[in-house]
C-alpha cells in the first residue's frame, strides 16, 4: 500500500500541531517560529541538511526539549512543559536513532518493557502471581508476540537482542515502542545504517504499520527516496527555520529546499534524492 491511501483510523488518533515553535540554546536558535500539521493517519516527514533542526524537533515533540515559544497540541492536549513519561501516556511514542536496547534481554524481554506504562498490577501482586496479574501478564505477552510477528521478529523472540543483525535490532525498536499501543509514532532515522534491502523492507513496514494501527507517523529520516515513496507530506527545515511544506512532489519542486541540498537552484531536484546518502546523522549537528 502506498503513501496517500486511506486509512481506517484508530478512534482516538487526533491531529498533531505544531505552531510557530521556537527553541533557543544560549544565542543559538535552533528552531525558529516552526510550525506544521500532521493530520490523522498520515506519514509526516521532517527532512533537512545537516544541522536544520531536526533533531531538536523530535526532542521537543517527545518532550525531551521546552520550547522557547510556540505550542504543540495532539488533539486539544497541550503537550508544552510536558515531561517525556507524561507525553507517553497521551500515546506518542518514540524509536530513537541510536540503538536503545539490552543485547544481553531476549527480544520477548525488550518489547516487554513497552508494556510497563500499560501495566496494573503491584510488584507484590506479580511476585506472589496473583490471579489477576497473572492474567495480566499473559495478556501483555501474547500482545507482545502479535507485534513481533507483525513486524517479521516472531522467530526471534528468545534470541538475546546483541545477536541480531543491525536491522533486526532497529525493528526491535521499532516494535518495542509499538508496544505501548501509541497513537502517534515519531521514528527518528529508522533506515539509518540499513543496506538497500533492509532500508526497503523498513519502508514497507512503515506503511503496514500506518495502515493496519490507524494511527499517525513522523518520521526525520536523511534517505530521501524512502521518505518521498511513503510519505504523504513532507516538512523542510534548514537553519531551524521551515522553508517548505506539502507533498512529495510539490517539496522535492521547490527552489528553496533544491537549494538547501545542493547549493544552487539550476539542479534536478529529484538529485536531492541521490545525494542525501553523504549526509551525516542529527546526532553530530551541533545546534540539534
Amino acid at each position: 500500500m502506498s503513501a496517500g491511501t486511506s486509512v481506517d483510523l484508530r478512534s482516538d488518533v487526533e491531529t498533531l500541531t505544531v505552531e510557530g515553535v521556537t527553541v533557543k540554546f544560549g544565542a543559538v536558535t535552533a528552531l525558529s517560529d516552526v510550525s506544521f500539521t500532521v493530520r490523522p493517519g498520515t506519514v509526516h516527514a521532517i527532512i533537512g541538511p545537516n544541522g536544520a533542526g531536526k533533531s531538536t524537533m523530535f526532542n521537543v515533540l517527545s518532550g525531551v526539549y521546552r520550547a522557547t515559544a510556540g505550542e504543540v497540541r495532539l488533539g486539544d492536549t497541550v503537550l508544552n512543559g510536558l515531561r517525556p513519561h507524561k507525553i507517553a501516556r497521551l500515546g506518542v511514542a518514540r524509536a530513537f536513532q541510536n540503538i536503545a536496547l539490552s543485547g544481553t534481554q531476549t527480544v520477548a524481554e525488550n518489547l516487554m518493557l513497552g508494556r510497563h506504562a500499560l501495566t496494573h498490577a503491584g510488584f507484590l501482586a506479580s511476585g506472589l502471581r496473583l490471579p489477576a496479574a497473572t492474567r495480566e501478564s499473559r495478556r501483555h505477552h501474547a500482545r507482545v508476540r502479535e507485534i513481533a510477528e507483525f513486524v517479521d521478529l516472531g522467530d526471534k523472540l528468545e534470541l538475546p537482542v546483541g545477536v541480531l543483525s543491525y536491522g533486526d535490532q532497529k525493528r526491535v525498536e521499532v516494535a518495542r515502542a509499538l508496544c505501548t499501543e501509541p497513537r502517534l509514532l515519531l521514528l527518528d532515522e529508522p533506515v539509518a545504517g540499513m543496506n538497500s534491502e533492509e532500508t526497503e523492507r523498513m519502508a514497507r513496514a512503515v506503511l503496514e504499520i500506518r495502515d493496519a494501527l490507524g494511527i499517525s507517523i513522523v518520521l526525520v529520516e536523511h534517505d530521501m527516496g524512502m521518505v518521498m515513496s511513503i510519505a504523504d507530506r513532507v516538512t523542510v527545515l534548514d537553519f531551524g527555520r521551515r522553508i517548505a511544506d506539502g507533498t512529495p512532489a510539490e517539496t522535492q519542486a521547490d527552489h528553496e529546499v533544491i537549494r538547501a541540498y545542493l547549493g544552487s537552484g539550476d539542479d534536478d531536484p529529484s538529485d536531492a534524492a541521490d545525494t542525501s546518502s553523504d549526509h551525516k546523522p542529527d546526532h553530530e549537528e551541533s545546534s540539534s
